[in-house]
């Protein structure tokens, strides 16, 4: 039976993503290679493997790092002590970060300067939370649910204040923030800027998805936050939902009796691999590729001033 197919807009690569390929491939090209990348530069195996290619080395651990060579922190933030380490390894250094994180990293900052603890909202492990926390050490308080909250032990209740993991949507923030005001009466809370929009965007745009489709692909890496959270908005409004890394991964048996299949990819995900996924749809029965537009980002952050000076002088003709 045929089907339809529903693309969701926006999807696919924020603006801090399209900012961190750049730099890595405007790296390679202003100073050649190697260039050294701390940790994936975005979590998809595709994008690592095209920069890869390139000339890119991706590393966990600096002492892998030959001293002098260019290193670039990837767009999840780092902290403050992988910073020293890369300076005393005279190592050279782009910065990478979402300029979103990096809001994040200078509010942790201010407020740790002015005596304050800090609950920070997110998953223990992601690449960004471990770069965040470490810019208030011993300051800083993870909590990942609610139940977190009752065991929060504070030194002075009145001094408290809330940041949260960028890749977490207002929706994914409201129980925990709302159980921190009711404990913490007095509690900072973070600004609605605060919250990546891109996160809040392609998780809108799933719940437009579902008013239509009764299957929802969710194009995106098994380690990527955003995109796994996008199939539990999808499944949370009843439609089938799936993660798939690519095209080969569909399993046609998800398809059957589906009258709309809508489709959206995480923001670490190139569009070649969303334009694959409708293609194989298309093979499987799908017709009439729709796009299903919610709102126009119109984002765009700027490069590093020492990458575009580099990009200046090694223009030809300059």
């Amino acid at each position: 039976m045929p089907f339809e197919i529903l693309l969701a807009s926006p999807r696919g690569f924020c603006a801090g993503v399209d900012r961190a390929i750049e730099i890595v491939e405007l790296a390679l090209e202003v100073y050649g290679k190697p260039v050294y990348v701390r940790h994936e530069i975005v979590h998809n195996r595709h994008v690592v493997g095209g920069l890869r290619r390139q000339g890119a080395i991706f590393t966990e651990n600096l002492a892998e790092v030959p001293e002098g060579s260019l290193l670039i922190f990837s767009a999840h933030g780092i902290s403050p002590a992988v910073r020293r380490e890369a300076e005393q390894r005279k190592l050279r250094t782009l910065d990478a970060t979402c300029p979103l994180v990096t809001k994040v990293h200078v509010e942790a900052l201010r407020y740790a300067r002015d005596g304050f603890d800090i609950v920070l909202v997110g998953h223990r492990g992601h690449v960004e939370v471990e770069g965040t926390l470490g810019h208030a050490p011993g300051r800083m308080h993870l909590v990942e649910t609610i139940a977190d909250v009752a065991k929060l032990e504070i030194r002075s209740p009145d001094k408290l204040a809330v940041v949260t993991q960028t890749t977490l949507s207002v929706d994914d923030t409201r129980e925990i923030i709302a159980a921190l005001r009711a404990r913490f009466p007095n509690i900072r809370l973070p600004g609605k800027d605060d919250i990546c929009y891109a996160t809040q965007n392609r998780q809108n745009a799933v719940k437009a998805l579902t008013e239509r489709c009764d299957v929802v692909l969710v194009v995106g890496a098994t380690s990527s936050s955003n995109s796994n959270r996008l199939v539990e908005v999808a499944a949370a409004r009843g439609a089938r939902a799936q993660l798939v890394e690519d095209a080969q991964s569909i399993d046609p048996r998800w398809l059957e009796g589906s009258s709309c299949v809508g489709v959206t990819a995480g923001a670490s995900t190139p569009e070649f691999l969303v334009k694959a996924v409708t293609e194989r749809l298309v093979e499987l029965g799908g017709r009439r590729v729709e796009s299903l537009a919610i709102v126009d980002e119109g984002v765009r952050f700027t490069l590093p001033p020492e990458l575009k000076r580099g990009a200046r002088f090694a223009a030809p003709g300059e």
